[in-house]
């Protein structure tokens, strides 16, 4: 899809990451549209899935959720059903607010966000380590965000 995304279409995207509650006529003003040229864009843009959807970003130091930390987990097996399986409970646990599969010594990478440290360690001890399928997690604690742009390069 990227390869048919012109200079407009990137402006256009690159205004609604940075505020996705733009009034169309603002968004038009900001990229040089007419605000039915820029409506039909962005709706074209939503259709094929460039735009995969709105959300608010929410603090979590607001709603009580001061602890942050990525963990490191590795299986004990890697075939279809136990990468599937651990697939399938990482989406059951809310703490959990990202996970990714990765390459080298672990296998995936867990963003946990809670309370504090005894909701962490409740997490880890009756969640992640109580699975037959994990056989190592290493965790690191957040001490300080230093960049946490949710923004994708478009430039690139």
């Amino acid at each position: 899809m990227s390869g048919t995304l012109d200079r407009t279409d990137l402006l256009l995207l690159a205004e609604l990451q940075r505020n996705g509650r733009l009034a169309n006529t603002d968004l038009a003003d900001r990229v040089h549209l007419s605000p039915s040229a820029c409506l039909r864009r962005v709706q074209r843009l939503e259709r094929e899935g460039v735009i995969a959807g709105y959300r608010a970003e929410v603090s979590a130091e607001h709603l009580g959720l001061g602890l942050q930390a990525f963990v490191r987990v590795q299986l004990k097996h890697h075939d279809s059903a136990a990468v599937a399986g651990f697939a399938g409970l990482v989406d059951g646990w809310e703490e959990v607010v990202a996970c990714h599969a990765l390459t080298g010594d672990m296998d995936y990478l867990l963003q946990v966000v809670v309370r504090d440290l005894e909701h962490f360690s409740r997490f880890l001890l009756d969640q992640l380590l109580n699975q037959p399928a994990v056989a190592d997690v290493n965790s690191s604690f957040v001490l300080r965000t230093v960049k946490a742009n949710r923004g994708l390069p478009l430039g690139q």
